[in-house]
């Protein structure tokens, strides 16, 4: 007996849908074709052990798998479910004609419960789309999966519960949840404050210029001079996501299986990797390709902490990623594309002992190795951090002072209004939605200058012998800024300001 059967595989965060195709005929064998991996291969003893286990036998005929598309590599243990199911169902065991309307996916342990798999969500929005009536998988990914309507979810914790279903007496209900109102439900109070921040209101502002045009920033500063906890409360500023950032970010995590039992993203990721990363895990690959720690933080921050400490070829892979808001890693047989729309934090010491340009911790390195320092660090992508900051150590006094400072949410209401503005200037544009991701052409649109502004940006470009680049970034903070003030056109104040942001770029920093 021939029957048909459903699971799916994912590639990037799009899935395909593999049609498992199961033969029983007269003989002994267990023969399985199409491009499995060892995962696979391996089915066949959990496979046996769960079904004696819960009163079912492996049969003994000569079973034929194939999984189709037979070209495409097939990847983990997720298919243990669907060829369980599949076994049972052209054996007899099960009936057969209900099973070809399901996507069936699950990891099978010994005793039949379901182990987690990866890639809920776009399986179940590949289901949705190819008109499947239901979708059973694990229960610990059942919240994931049910984000999406117009399909039943069935949240699985033992093979029997499947069998039951399709004898005809059904254990489990399909899980229904309300996408728009789990997304609205109430945020958690952010662990970190900018009140709690004393001193350092210039630091600040250019945090919140950050957060209302998304743009990339470096804080350079001695140790114990506050840039991580700084960098720390950035999102408690940033806006809310918008369903659609989220539905994108929670697929992104439940790809990489880092949703664990939540549901949908409501929160923006905050990525904080330890310098020794290596590229792959950073940028995503490896030998079946999954998302980097850039893509984790798609619509979310990406901290570097000590910048320089990173390996330099690591730091040189996202300089295409960051220009282009998404990564692409190729192989042999596929090409996978993953988003990569992050906001980069990084901070740095300004030399190897951390006190250069500090008058009360006088350097003892050399000039040669401080320059070797900030060496490690490429022009190239120095050019893609729209803003420079130097954070300097706070005083006593202003650490000593009881006064609160000014809370997130007092600051993230005036980003919030600044992302609404530009919002509105880029909704008839595709892929733009905020001041950091305007184009060349964008940018000459809505960042038009004065005579005055222009004067004293031709002025700024040539003391500080600046890159067409750093041209174009200091227009994108200035609208920021003109944004932040609610005015329509870019003001001489709003050039000057975003100059000052150009820390490295200053002839003489460096002594």
């Amino acid at each position: 007996m021939l029957i048909k059967i459903f699971g799916s595989a994912v590639f990037g965060v799009e899935a395909t849908t593999i049609t498992v195709e199961v033969n029983m005929d007269k003989g002994i064998g267990y023969h399985l074709v199409g491009l499995p991996d060892n995962a696979i291969k391996e089915s066949s003893f959990r496979i046996s052990a769960a079904l004696k286990n819960n009163g079912y036998n492996m049969p003994g005929k000569k079973i034929i798998i194939n999984m189709a598309p037979a070209d495409l590599r097939k990847e983990g243990s997720a298919y243990d479910l669907t060829l369980a199911v599949g076994i049972l169902a052209a054996s007899g065991q099960i009936k057969s004609d209900e099973v070809e309307k399901y996507i069936i996916m699950g990891e099978l342990s010994l005793d039949g419960s379901l182990q987690p798999i990866k890639g809920a969500l776009p399986i179940a929005i590949k289901a949705r789309e190819e008109g499947f009536t239901g979708f059973f998988l694990p229960i610990q990914n059942v919240n994931e999966a049910a984000i999406v309507d117009g399909i039943d979810v069935y949240g699985i914790s033992n093979v029997s519960e499947v069998i039951d279903f399709f004898a005809g007496n059904p254990t489990v209900e399909p899980t229904v949840i309300d996408t728009r109102s789990e997304f609205f439900r109430t945020l958690d109070f952010p662990e970190f404050d900018f009140s709690d921040v004393k001193g350092q209101e210039s630091i600040k502002r250019c945090m919140e210029i950050a957060a209302a045009g998304g743009h990339n920033i470096i804080l350079i500063g001695p140790p114990g001079a506050g840039k991580t906890m700084l960098a720390k409360r950035l999102p408690s500023i940033l806006p809310p996501m918008t369903l659609r950032e989220a539905l994108e970010t929670t697929k992104i995590h439940s790809v990489a299986g880092k949703l664990k039992e939540a549901g949908l993203m409501n929160q923006r990721p905050f990525r904080s990797p330890h310098h020794t990363i290596s590229n792959v895990a950073l940028v995503g690959g490896g030998s079946y390709p999954q998302p980097g720690e850039i893509s984790m933080a798609h619509n979310g921050v990406l901290f570097l902490d000590e910048l320089p400490e990173f390996k330099r070829d690591v730091l040189e892979v996202m300089r295409q990623p960051l220009e282009d808001r998404e990564v692409t890693i190729s192989r042999a047989k596929f090409t996978i594309t993953y988003p990569s729309s992050f906001m980069l934090v990084a901070s740095m010491n300004p030399s190897p002992g951390g006190f250069f340009n500090d008058p009360d911790s006088p350097s003892n390195a050399s000039q040669n190795e401080m320059q070797r320092y900030l060496g490690k660090i490429s022009g190239p992508l120095l050019d893609r951090i729209d803003i420079h900051i130097e954070v300097t150590p706070v005083p006593f006094e202003k650490l000593s002072d009881d006064r609160k400072s000014e809370s997130s949410a007092e600051i993230r209401q005036r980003v919030i209004k600044a992302r609404e503005i530009q919002t509105k200037r880029f909704s008839g544009t595709e892929k733009v939605h905020y001041n950091a991701q305007m184009s060349t052409k964008l940018i000459r649109e809505y960042c038009k200058l004065d005579e005055a502004s222009l004067q004293l940006l031709k002025t700024a470009m040539e003391r500080l012998n600046l890159s067409a680049r750093a041209y174009d970034r200091i227009l994108k903070v200035s609208r920021t800024i003109a944004d932040l003030d609610n005015q329509e056109l870019v003001g001489p104040s709003h050039i000057a300001e975003a100059i000052q942001y150009r820390s490295l770029d200053r002839d003489g920093w460096l002594g």
